[in-house]
Formats: C-alpha cells, sequence, structure tokens
C-alpha cells in the first residue's frame, strides 16, 4: 500500500508541478468547473429527442440517474467512510505545490467525484448512443478523461483518486445503460 501511495504522489508531482504550461494554467480550472459540461449535455439530450426514434424520454431518465448515483456512491458512501486529505490540504505535498482554486474544497479527496460522475456519463453515452454516432462515442471518455486531468493538474486530486473514481462511474455507467439497452431502444 505504501509504495501505490508514494506512486500517487509522484505522479501528481509530475502534473502538478512539472508538465504545466500557462494555457493549461488558464485552461484547466475552467474545464473542471461543472458549468463548463453542460453546452456538451444539452447538446446530447438535444440530440436524442432529435435523432431518437423511440424510448427518448427513457433515455434521459436512465441518463440522469447515472451522475446522480455516481454522486452517491462517491461523495455519500465513500468519501463519508474513507477520508484523504486533499493534495492542497496535506502538508506533506505543501513543497511546491501549485494550487489553481480560488477555493480549497474540504471534502475528502477519495474518491473523486467529478471522475465518478463523468466517467460514468461517458460509459453511459458510449453504451446507448454507439449504434447512433459510432466510433465517435470513444470521444465521451476523452472528454471525461480531460475534465479529471484538471482536477489532478489544479491541485485537488491525487491520480488515484481519479483511477479509482472513474472505475466506479463507469461501472455504474455501465449497469444503468445495460438496463436501458435492455427493455428500451433509441433507434
Amino acid at each position: 500500500m505504501q509504495n501505490l501511495l508514494a506512486l500517487d504522489k509522484y505522479l501528481f508531482r509530475l502534473i502538478n508541478q512539472q508538465w504545466h504550461n500557462a494555457f493549461f494554467d488558464w485552461l484547466l480550472p475552467l474545464v473542471r468547473n461543472s458549468y463548463f459540461s453542460i453546452p456538451l449535455y444539452l447538446f446530447l439530450f438535444l440530440f436524442v429527442i432529435i435523432n431518437g426514434k423511440k424510448s427518448v424520454g427513457w433515455w434521459i431518465v436512465f441518463a440522469a440517474c447515472v451522475p446522480v448515483l455516481a454522486d452517491f456512491v462517491s461523495s455519500k458512501l465513500i468519501k463519508e467512510n474513507i477520508f484523504r486529505l486533499r493534495p492542497c490540504n496535506d502538508p506533506s505535498m505543501a513543497d511546491g505545490l501549485r494550487f489553481l482554486l480560488s477555493y480549497k474544497p474540504q471534502s475528502s479527496s477519495f474518491t473523486s467525484s467529478h471522475a465518478t460522475s463523468h466517467f460514468g456519463m461517458a460509459m453511459f453515452f458510449y453504451s446507448t448512443l454507439k449504434n447512433i454516432i459510432g466510433k465517435w462515442s470513444l470521444l465521451f471518455f476523452l472528454w471525461a478523461f480531460i475534465i479529471v486531468y484538471a482536477q489532478v493538474y489544479v491541485g485537488v486530486h491525487f491520480p488515484g483518486d481519479i483511477v479509482c473514481g472513474a472505475l466506479i462511474g463507469m461501472a455504474i455507467g455501465y449497469i444503468v445503460a445495460r438496463l436501458f439497452n435492455k427493455n428500451h431502444s433509441l433507434a
């Protein structure tokens, strides 16, 4: 376990302290903001409403369940039972830390709720839309990765928090998508 924690801190330092530039310093704090994703999600909802032939209402209900479940699992079940200091609050990380936000979150770092929610949505979108948009649906995972990379870059999460959150989110997204696909279809 100590080796994993040491690797986690090493990767954090690479991303936060070495792999940076002025453009990312400006862009990534914006990308990690929840409001940044609203245009994409609104576009997807409109895309499904326009192009879906049936079960559009059910798709919206199932899609809305993913972030609700992801946030509940990450924020209520895990964070309230496993506390880990965020890098921005960890005294052992203070030396050289680049913190790029105007506030320091005080909740547990493990797991990243951003990672859980966005990777959950990416998996749901991929699993329910791949028959309509094909390989383009893989871009949902790139979108989620950029958002969670920003979490490490700005100093609020360790990479391990991101990886665990992403895995949990993808499991939630897969289960919800499987339930939708089993009982409904957009085509």
